[in-house]
């Protein structure tokens, strides 16, 4: 792992596979930090030929916090936005992309094939619409267009994903309690949840650090940024959108509208897939994100 200050912020990455190789970058999630995409999977891809570089996002993991800013107040950014002012928040989804741009300049790559989980997918979505000459594909996980008109996540997902959680300084037991709880919620119904491993992650994101209101700010990142369907109407590289059939964070139709937006983009309903990546789906995953990368 290594440290690169990039678009002004410092950047935690890790470089799988030679150098020499077509790259993939690798965007995480909301709130979660890049050893989500576990080793096991990044070296799926490298034995596929691949350059494999996973990075934390800004707020997340050991890359730059913006923990100086004040508390978000979600009544306050959901007023701000309904009386079309600009909330008062430090970033956007088109810094997040930025960053990721600012980290292949830092490494000296000039293309890449662009991977994003979540809100990964969003951040991925941006970089290829912003930054053409930059990607070389697109594969969108798990996320959304920004479509107004799509259905809401399930009302007990979001109170479980906002409500403050306990401190696992002051309380382990009921800080995993509460993780693992929202886990196993988002969780897709055909693969067992494997409490031991989601565990062990959690616990390693809580030692490389612990921020408690970096999710706050990343969702208001994601709640300014709009709807992004005319943004990538305008991609011409090759396109997969995958999404779980189980999806209570992301429902299907939010997979389905980013794939209908993108000229020529693949969908990849995925049965038995949650919000979530188990590792029974690393295969089909990584088939799908290599077969991508090929019709480059």
């Amino acid at each position: 792992m290594g440290i690169l200050k990039a678009n002004g912020v410092d950047l935690s990455y890790d470089s799988f596979g030679n150098e020499n190789d077509e790259v993939i970058i690798l965007i995480a999630g909301l709130g979660t930090q890049m050893i989500r995409w576990t080793v096991p999977f990044c070296r799926i891809l490298v034995a596929r030929g691949f350059r494999v570089i996973r990075f934390d996002n800004r707020d997340a993991g050991c890359s730059t916090h913006f923990s100086h800013h004040r508390a978000l107040d979600f009544n306050e950014l959901e007023a701000a936005l309904m009386s079309g002012k600009r909330p008062d928040i430090p970033y956007t989804l088109d810094d997040m992309s930025a960053d990721a741009i600012g980290l292949l300049d830092a490494l000296s790559i000039d293309r890449a094939h662009f991977v994003g989980r979540s809100m990964g997918g969003m951040i991925a979505q941006c970089a290829a619409s912003e930054y053409p000459e930059r990607g070389l594909s697109l594969t969108s996980m798990m996320s959304s267009s920004g479509n107004p008109a799509l259905p809401q996540s399930a009302p007990d997902v979001m109170a479980m994903m906002t409500k403050p959680a306990p401190n696992p300084f002051e309380d382990e037991a009921g800080f995993l309690a509460n993780s693992l709880s929202f886990a196993k919620r988002i969780a897709g119904t055909g693969y067992p949840f494997e409490a031991d491993a989601h565990r062990a992650l959690i616990l390693e994101e809580v030692k490389r650090t612990y921020d408690p209101g970096s999710v706050g700010r990343q969702i208001a990142a994601i709640a300014v940024s709009g709807d992004r369907r005319p943004r990538l109407a305008t991609l011409k590289v090759p396109v997969l959108v995958i999404h779980g059939v189980d999806d209570p964070l992301f429902v299907p139709a939010c997979g389905e509208d980013t794939a209908s937006a993108i000229p020529g983009a693949e969908l990849m309903l995925v049965d038995g897939m949650g919000h979530d990546l188990p590792h029974q789906l690393y295969k089909v995953i990584t088939d799908g994100i290599e077969r991508t990368a090929r019709r480059n």
